[in-house]
């Protein structure tokens, strides 16, 4: 058995009772952080970290640690097949695994003692799910998962997760290394486009007056017709056909970032937008959110020559590249096909696709 191990600094007083007891059974454990003492630390990190680690199948279960179990937990249950609960005894965790089938438990270090934790853990890890009427429930709550929208918030932003049959089907695909430069350029604009309906959700629409084969009658039409989409170059550029097929009014800029190999830290090389910015809605591309630096700095250059109401729209982001878009710019709402678990030690989105620039150029 492997279980994932996650906690942020007010549940970091637990960590070493917890490893202490699941290495006394032998039970392998998926450490996810935090590794130290940090009080600046964020507890939905190492939530979606040990929640991806489950959905990827990477763990059979998770431990969560944090000042209550309660914010931890919250946030691991945005992950889709998660059932992540908090328990302060024996019976609790008894109870939470027999009727709930929870695979994640949360405990928290300013309610239990260090020495309560081996009973806990011991009534979880050996109690049997009882199935029967609590399956029917759990089966209900999975399906309702299945909804073609996810939406989290997350840092005072809003994250959009596209659970739509079609686009993770073709996400799948993206992802295979099998799949060949053609199909990977395909696919990055399909998805793009399939995106484009929910992120223009909210474009503002005004009554216009038209004549029909049999009369005249009032149509809604998009007011103003203001949008502008700005791919990060150079992966960006792979949505943007599929996003004019839709839209094909829309005004292109392009903003030219890289990121440097040592620091990871975007560097600008061009930036050119529609003259009109101030007044757009504006679509920032960006196919991978990882660190999320380079999304963020494009955002900024685009509020610094006037534009205000500003999307990001990705196809895989990283809870890490999440949290720096929105914690400096929580007004930003992010569109993403799928959220995976973590980076890897480059900054590299896991389980990801590899690099879309190498992969949609066939460079690498």
């Amino acid at each position: 058995m492997k279980i994932a191990l996650g906690c942020d600094h007010a549940g970091y007083v637990l960590k070493d009772a917890v490893v202490n007891f699941l290495r006394s059974k032998g039970i392998e454990i998926l450490d996810m952080g935090a590794y130290e003492l940090n009080a600046e630390d964020d507890y939905t990190n190492p939530a979606f970290k040990v929640g991806g680690a489950i959905l990827d199948e990477e763990a059979d279960a998770g431990i969560l640690l944090c000042g209550t179990g309660f914010g931890i937990s919250i946030a691991a249950n945005k992950v889709p097949g998660v059932r992540a609960v908090p328990c302060c005894t024996a019976e609790q965790a008894k109870m939470a695994k027999a009727h709930n089938n929870a695979n994640i438990l949360a405990l928290g270090g300013k309610i239990i003692k260090s020495e309560d934790v081996p009973a806990i853990l011991e009534a979880w890890l050996t109690t049997p799910f009882e199935g029967g009427r609590h399956l029917r429930r759990i089966n209900k709550i999975a399906q309702a998962e299945k909804s073609t929208l996810n939406i989290i918030h997350q840092g005072g932003g809003r994250v959009v997760v596209f659970n739509h049959p079609l686009v993770q089907h073709k996400v799948g695909i993206i992802r295979d290394i099998k799949t060949s430069v053609k199909q990977f350029r395909e696919l990055l604009q399909e998805i793009a486009g399939l995106m484009v309906y929910e992120i223009t959700r909210n474009l503002p629409l005004t009554d216009k007056e038209v004549q029909t084969p049999i009369e005249k009658t009032t149509v809604k039409t998009i007011e103003g017709k203001k949008l502008a989409i700005v791919p990060v170059l150079r992966a960006g550029l792979g949505m943007v056909d599929g996003i004019l097929q839709v839209v094909p009014n829309a005004k292109v800029g392009h903003i030219g970032l890289y990121r440097d190999p040592k620091t990871l830290e975007p560097v600008e090389y061009y930036c050119k937008l529609p003259f009109d910015i101030e007044e757009r809605e504006i679509f920032v591309l960006d196919p991978m959110l990882a660190t999320g630096g380079s999304a963020s700095a494009a955002i900024s250059l685009i509020k610094k020559r006037g534009g205000r109401k500003i999307s990001l729209v990705c196809l895989i982001a990283a809870p890490d590249g999440i949290e720096k878009v929105h914690t400096d710019h929580p007004d930003v709402s992010i569109f993403i096909a799928a959220l995976d678990s973590h980076l890897n030690d480059h900054g590299y989105i896991v389980p990801g696709l590899g690099d879309a620039g190498d992969r949609l150029f066939g460079t690498k």
